[in-house]
């Protein structure tokens, strides 16, 4: 017996019982009274499981029901939850279109707390009876939240087309954000789903249809480099038929229904929207693509799975993956992502690779991805490359005056002592090195900026001044209160502006006094800089927005959703365009008329693009690598 086999046997018991709620539904063309309150003790209510009860001083409803006779398609559904804080997730339901095909939000509140995970509340869409919620984790999908046990607390979901956005409690402020609901635009019943065991109840239910929310524009679809999209799936069949161990063409199937899919954006193939389940026991699909490499090579994929999966190239097996939940340790989630690798010794020509994927619950599906490869615009070119002898670049600043572009040495893995054990390197724009350790006895430097014969470096609870005529330290202003500075911006007049990441706060030094200039509000772990305008650019991380605060008012304006990723660097061409760069590895650019594109994606073959510098009159882009230990000048096409 496989070793996972107790495991998912559990895991698909408690998968269909979270399922057991879910029941056909005629809906009717008008809703009583909606926006009311609905009491769980009415007729109106088909109860899965559960009864109502009391708790906490209300009349409430513990377990899972729908409406018979509700219609809901834009508007808000609301409830209130109590919770203990054991183990439960109680949520509720939206457009709910068939038996297994709905919108959910629940919690997790044994995940919450100001220090607990990121997923404490959670979005996942229902495809044929799964709820997959191992597929869609991260931005978009989960977040961080405080949930108080022990008290009544409101769940708000609010939703128009294609987008959604969730409150806790009294906040104006959603705590998640969900730019696009997986199941597209749609229209169904709504309801609640929890537990029975008395960890968790609901209150006040209500929803009301409403045309006039306003939402954003979602942020930008973003398509990695090198997904492979293209797959012939068959239909499921039950995972005990196979031997893993043995090629496809020694194995004994009925005959299987296939299918031509194409992956999402993402590059995920989440089976669910394809096939359903046939039962509790563990089931199984093959996957099928065709690769054509020009030569014979050793080539490596990137693969994410849940919750199995077995690789074949040619009907030969080569790699073998669990990722069930709770398998490898008591807390593993099994959290679809791209984690675990094989390398494939492609022939010139077509080569058919295969997947075995199995699941037992919380969804199925799969991500295949060539490491190698590297996303350019038209006209964007590699210029050069430093060997690896950067530790830990953070930015690249350019000194038109000198022709010099300076590196900081972040070292992160080596805290300064008091004295400052790193160092600022120095370039020539062909990327020649000139000095590795130009400027020493720098804390731990990140953000720079040249003004005025001085460069500017953001370092650990502070700001230096280095002069550039001598590279040598000749000031050092201390910021009370910093955390986590990150980046540098120096007016016009000398006015410095720095961003703490640590404390959600933009600090100014003006005529050598500190002050928390702009604090919490729409400054949420706030990283790059840039000075355009008489206005301040802030890549705000807390929202992955680029937001501009004007220098007098301090007015907060967004000027661009980029989505998931840390906003590193900010720079502007003499054309008027923005550019920016997504530390994992994008670069992006934005047009005065908003218009966005990506010019470059590194994020395959691990290769960040931090905090950057800019040269605009040889259309230089000058990035430090991070973790990558070197750095690295791409041309870029005039926009």
């Amino acid at each position: 017996m496989p070793r996972s086999f107790s495991t998912r046997l559990v895991g698909s018991l408690a998968f269909l019982a979270a399922l057991a709620f879910v029941a056909a539904l005629p809906l009717r063309a008008a809703d009583p009274d909606p926006g009311g309150a609905i009491d769980f003790g009415t007729d109106r209510w088909t109860v899965q499981r559960g009864a109502v009860t009391e708790h906490l001083g209300r009349r409430c409803f513990a377990g899972s029901a729908f409406l018979k006779d509700a219609v809901f398609e834009d508007g808000v559904v609301e409830v209130d939850v109590a919770v203990t804080g054991a183990r439960s997730y109680p949520g509720v339901l939206f457009r709910m279109a068939s038996p297994g095909d709905f919108e959910r939000v629940y919690l997790r509140p044994h995940r919450a707390g100001p220090s607990g995970y990121p997923d404490a509340v959670q979005y996942v869409p229902g495809f044929n009876g799964v709820d997959g919620w191992q597929l869609y984790s991260g931005p978009g999908y989960t977040a961080a939240a405080t949930i108080p046990a022990g008290s009544w607390i409101r769940l708000r979901v609010e939703v128009k087309g294609t987008q959604a956005r969730v409150f806790l409690g009294d906040s104006e402020r959603p705590v998640l954000r969900i730019p696009r609901l997986e199941r597209g635009p749609g229209r169904g019943t709504v309801g609640v789903n929890g537990p029975v065991d008395g960890s968790a109840f609901f209150s006040g239910f209500r929803y009301r249809p409403d045309d006039s929310l306003r939402f954003d524009p979602p942020p930008p679809v973003d398509v990695p480099p090198g997904l492979v999209t293209g797959w012939r799936l068959s239909a499921p069949f039950e995972a005990r038929l196979v031997d893993r161990e043995q090629a496809p063409s020694t194995w004994t199937l009925p005959p299987l229904q296939w299918r031509s899919v194409n992956a999402a954006p993402s590059g995920l193939v989440d089976v669910a929207r394809h096939f359903g389940r046939l039962g509790a026991a563990p089931d199984a699909v093959l996957a099928r693509t065709v690769i054509r490499s020009e030569a014979d090579q050793v080539r490596k994929y990137r693969i994410g799975y849940s919750d199995e999966v077995s690789v074949y190239l040619d009907g030969t097996p080569l790699f073998q993956g669990e990722s069930a939940y709770r398998l490898r340790d008591p807390s593993f989630l099994g959290v679809l992502g791209l984690f675990d690798a094989v390398y494939l010794p492609l022939r010139k020509g077509d080569n058919e690779v295969t997947l075995l994927l199995s699941e037992a619950s919380g969804g199925w599906g799969f991500v295949f991805q060539d490491a190698g490869a590297v996303f350019t615009a038209p006209g964007v070119a590699e210029a050069w490359r430093s060997p690896a002898d950067f530790p830990v670049p953070e930015t690249v600043a350019y000194d038109p005056a000198t022709a010099s572009l300076f590196v900081s040495g972040y070292d992160g893995y080596h805290p300064s002592g008091p004295n400052g054990d790193q160092a600022i390197a120095r370039l020539s724009l062909d990327g020649a090195v000139r000095d590795l350790r130009w400027a020493e006895g720098l804390r731990n430097p990140v953000g720079l900026a040249v003004f005025g014969g001085s460069l500017y470096v953001a370092e650990s609870g502070g700001l230096a001044e280095v002069e550039i005529a001598t590279g040598k330290v000749v000031r050092r202003t201390a910021v009370p209160g910093a955390v986590l500075l990150n980046d540098v911006a120096v007016a016009g007049d000398g006015t410095v502006y720095l961003s703490d990441s640590g404390t959600n706060t933009l600090f100014r030094i003006r005529g050598g006094a500190v002050e928390a200039w702009l604090a919490g509000g729409e400054v949420e772990r706030p990283n790059g800089l840039h000075l355009l305008a008489g206005r301040l650019l802030v890549g705000n991380n807390g929202d992955g927005r680029v937001k501009s605060v004007d220098l007098v008012t301090k007015e907060v304006r967004t000027v661009a959703d980029l989505g998931p990723g840390i906003i590193d660097g900010i720079e502007a061409d003499a054309a008027g365009n923005l550019l920016v760069s997504h530390w994992e590895g994008r670069l992006w650019r934005l047009a005065p008329s908003g218009q966005l594109t990506k010019l470059l994606d590194t994020t395959a073959v691990d290769l960040p693009l931090a905090n950057f510098a800019w040269v605009d009159a040889t259309g230089l882009a000058v990035f430090p690598t991070f973790t990558a230990n070197r750095v690295v000048a791409y041309r870029l096409p005039k926009g």
